[in-house]
């Protein structure tokens, strides 16, 4: 068991899936503040929820007194990380880059502290020196330390070699930079740890030995396992797409709902590691059954909302729904119900089509009209996109409320 109290409760909450050597990392941070990073490549405008681990694991070593550093991957982006990917990543302009880079800070600077203070979080982006490097200059000082060999070794790389779609010299060069990205943020910041998700373990470990080569520096690399539901759904993902942490590509009360739908049988792991409430708390509420585990999944999401879009937005979202599901819809017993096909709402629905299917209008055209003119509603929120995907993970207690105009509501529910 670790002696550090960052790692002490890293490990009890579920962050911990590998470290290189964790008895001189738990030393080190006995010894004094350790600052660590973790990178993000902005591949989207926005993170997904998948991502929230990766900041919760900053944010607790922020909460124990030492310094997070959160990588924007500006120049990395430019290749793409070829990670378990079944196939290369478009290529973005440099346009689309600063606009995703712009995205992905607003969600960093509201779950994380920055500022010049010992345990104050640090942005950093790489694009500010691998934009400037020489390419013979790379070849010739950290080139010659990487063996292709122990390359091709990488559960990451073997993966795509065996696949149809082989890798391109491009991605397989990303590695190369990260390693340089952990070497420049130790020379830079005196970063020691490098966090990242278990899919990132190669590429950590070879940024140790970069730095062991020609720093001759001793640093550290740490993963968190891959986050999954119970059923074995990828977390970030949902029947309706990704579920985004900016409010400007999912609405907030969405967002919630995403936490309120979570399966019993995670609510004890995702409270450990998607809120900051105390570990006895998340045991008790985790353990509740039958009607009281609903009241644990309404905290886990107001809490998780809290951290992404602030306090009064969560409890905004959270008592929308308990107007629209306790108070309104499901009490209600004169409100029609329609019953589609559960598959139906497991794959995804447009919006216009379940607008049809439930009653409201009579075709995709008025349907259409309907979302345009803004008289249509899911679960009291404007449907804005006709197009917008309907799904499981906009289930409110296995049922959505749908609406046209003020006064037509229709519940649907799977079967």
């Amino acid at each position: 068991m670790p002696k550090s109290d960052f790692l002490r409760e890293a490990q009890a909450r579920g962050f911990i899936f590998q470290c290189t050597d964790l008895e001189a990392l738990d030393a080190a941070m006995l010894a004094g503040p350790v600052t660590g990073y973790i990178g993000f490549d902005p591949t989207a405008d926005s993170l997904h929820v998948g991502s929230a681990s990766q900041i919760m694991m900053l944010r607790l070593l922020q909460k124990h007194g030492h310094r997070p550093v959160a990588l924007l991957g500006g120049g990395t982006a430019k290749i793409g990380d070829p990670s378990f990917r079944e196939e290369a990543r478009a290529l973005m302009t440099d346009d689309r880059i600063a606009a995703n880079l712009r995205g992905i800070e607003g969600s960093l600077r509201q779950m994380m502290r920055f500022g010049d203070g010992p345990s104050d979080a640090v942005l950093a982006n790489n694009a500010d020196w691998l934009d400037r490097l020489s390419y013979i200059e790379l070849l010739r000082e950290v080139g010659v330390h990487f063996s292709v060999n122990r390359m091709l070794a990488f559960d990451s790389v073997r993966s795509r070699l065996e696949r149809e779609q082989g890798l391109t010299f491009l991605e397989f060069n990303y590695s190369i930079l990260q390693s340089f990205d952990f070497r420049e943020l130790n020379r830079r910041f005196g970063v020691t740890l490098q966090m990242g998700g278990s899919d990132q373990w190669g590429n950590i470990v070879s940024g140790i030995d970069l730095v062991r080569r020609t720093d001759q520096k001793q640093v550290f690399g740490l993963t968190s396992p891959l986050i999954t539901t119970a059923s074995g759904a990828k977390m970030g993902k949902s029947a309706s797409g990704a579920v985004w942490m900016s409010k400007d590509k999912l609405p907030v009360f969405d967002y919630w709902q995403f936490w309120r739908n979570t399966e019993d049988a995670d609510v004890e792991r995702f409270l450990k590691l998607f809120t900051d409430l105390p570990l006895e708390e998340c045991v008790r509420l985790g353990q509740l059954e039958g009607a009281e585990i609903n009241e644990a999944k309404k905290i886990l999401a107001t809490e998780a909302t809290a951290l992404c879009h602030g306090r009064a937005a969560a409890e905004e979202a959270a008592e929308a729904a308990r107007r629209t599901f306790e108070q309104g819809a499901l009490a209600d017993a004169a409100l029609p119900t329609r019953e589609v096909p559960a598959a139906m709402l497991a794959d995804g629905v447009p919006a216009f089509r379940l607008l049809v299917e439930a009653g409201l209008v009579a075709s995709n055209g008025e349907a259409r009209r309907l979302v345009r003119g803004g008289g249509a509603r899911l679960n009291d929120q404007p449907i804005t996109d006709e197009g917008r995907v309907i799904g499981a993970v906009d289930l409110i207690d296995g049922v959505l409320r749908l609406s046209s105009g003020r006064k037509h509501h229709v519940l649907i529910k799977g079967v």
